[in-house]
């Protein structure tokens, strides 16, 4: 890999790290506070709200610098909702202003990859970024759920700064602290980021000119015949994998007894999972085979059903690592397939816009539908198994769709074949 690229993976580690144990602490302020439930079923979707308003802008906003910079900024973003949510702003609003950071975040992180290393190793890239980034999804969750713990807390909460009054007096609150001090981390990294010398495409002085061509944008991937197959199906299971996250919580609370701190344990199992797929698909899968896998969805599918019928922590613990481990396996090529198909029709950081839309314009939408049945009263076994039927219908579908465009559109698969080997020739 080249120089800088393990730059980028250490601001990404604890940018995410940060993102990761805010939501655990959240979630307590909320449940601390008395909150209603459709509160913490609302924190996806809220977090999702700046990817899907400013899709049409991000994008060109990471073209038009280099994207070092944007990152820093985009941390900088993040501390605001921090401190938001710390001095007595509401946490889902809060929470909402983090996700903005993450929103102008995102493009920047994936567009520079594309920018840094030839297609042929956007695979293995993918897959280390995106192992790390469950590494430190798996270690924010645990950091959140050990920060709210007593143990942490206690002393955590015994420390005072001199003559300021910091106002922090729950465990949450401390976490939320800390939290600060990790983004500040993450922007130092952003710091040392090298140019990459791709070209700088300026922001058009009318902004609003962005949104016929983000749209323009998001047609080019959907009418793409493997732009679209890999787009749906990282649509889908972002929108669903950004909505388990919090849905386990409430499933280990009624299923195992778990308290916030305890079920913050799961959701790492399940990530471990994400991770391990995650690099044997890095070490074992090419572009040219990305779209063989889709079959592996559907299978994630039934097995989301057998959640609902676990009440042992022996059995949930290789259920959801298994459960994970599918997941990893099939989205690391794909991310990758399209992200090659996105930077060949239209730049980098477009291109990861209009993936960032879609796919958390799916983590709304079925977070809103979330937030309905918990509000209506639905279980959370009720939830999963609604995820599980629209994972396996809509996974069938896309292996339908697929085989489609490889009747129609032969020449379209024989394309990506020749890219791959073109490329791999020439590294």
């Amino acid at each position: 890999m080249k120089k800088g690229f393990f730059t980028i993976m250490a601001a990404q580690f604890f940018s995410s790290l940060a993102d990761n144990a805010l939501l655990v602490a959240a979630i307590e302020l909320l449940k601390a506070s008395g909150a209603p439930l459709w509160h913490v079923s609302a924190l996806a979707p809220m977090f999702a709200l700046f990817y899907v308003i400013l899709a049409p802008f991000v994008g060109a906003f990471a073209d038009a610098y280099p994207k070092g910079q944007v990152m820093f900024v985009s941390n900088f973003i993040k501390v605001v909702g921090c401190l938001f949510m710390l001095f007595g702003g509401h946490p889902l609003l809060a929470y909402a202003v983090v996700g903005l950071g993450a929103a102008a975040y995102s493009p920047a992180k994936y567009g520079i990859l594309t920018e840094l290393l030839p297609a042929s190793q956007l695979v293995k890239a993918n897959g280390w970024i995106e192992g790390l980034t469950v590494a430190s999804i798996i270690f924010g969750i645990l950091l959140g759920g050990q920060l709210i713990g007593a143990n942490v807390s206690s002393h955590l909460l015994s420390f005072d700064l001199p003559i300021f009054n910091t106002s922090v007096d729950t465990p949450a609150e401390a976490a939320i602290a800390m939290m600060i001090l990790i983004y500040g981390l993450a922007a130092w990294f952003n710091t040392r980021i090298p140019n990459t010398g791709a070209p700088i495409i300026p922001v058009p002085k009318n902004t609003l000119s962005l949104v016929p061509d983000f749209w323009h944008c998001n047609n080019l991937l959907w009418k793409d015949k493997l732009g679209q197959i890999s787009l749906a199906t990282t649509t889908l299971f972002w929108g669903v994998l950004g909505n388990l996250r919090v849905i386990v919580f409430a499933w280990a609370a009624v299923a195992l007894g778990y308290s916030t701190s305890q079920a913050s344990s799961l959701v790492g199992v399940i990530v471990i999972g994400t991770a391990v797929g995650a690099v044997i698909a890095s070490m074992r899968m090419t572009l040219d085979r990305a779209t063989s896998l889709i079959p592996l969805g559907i299978a994630m599918g039934v097995l989301m059903f057998g959640l609902n019928f676990i009440s042992s922590i022996w059995v949930a613990i290789p259920f959801l690592i298994l459960l994970g481990g599918l997941a990893g396996y099939l989205v690391v090529p794909m991310n990758a397939l399209l992200q090659h198909r996105g930077h060949n029709l239209m730049g980098a950081g477009r291109s990861i816009a209009v993936q960032n839309f879609n796919e958390q314009a799916c983590i709304l939408g079925l977070g809103g539908l979330y937030v309905l049945g918990t509000s209506l009263g639905v279980t959370a076994f009720g939830i999963i198994a609604f995820f599980g039927f629209l994972i396996t219908a809509v996974m069938w579908l896309i292996m339908r769709w697929h085989a489609s465009n490889l009747r129609k559109y032969p020449a379209e698969e024989a394309h990506l074949i020749e890219i791959a080997t073109h490329d791999g020739m020439h590294d």
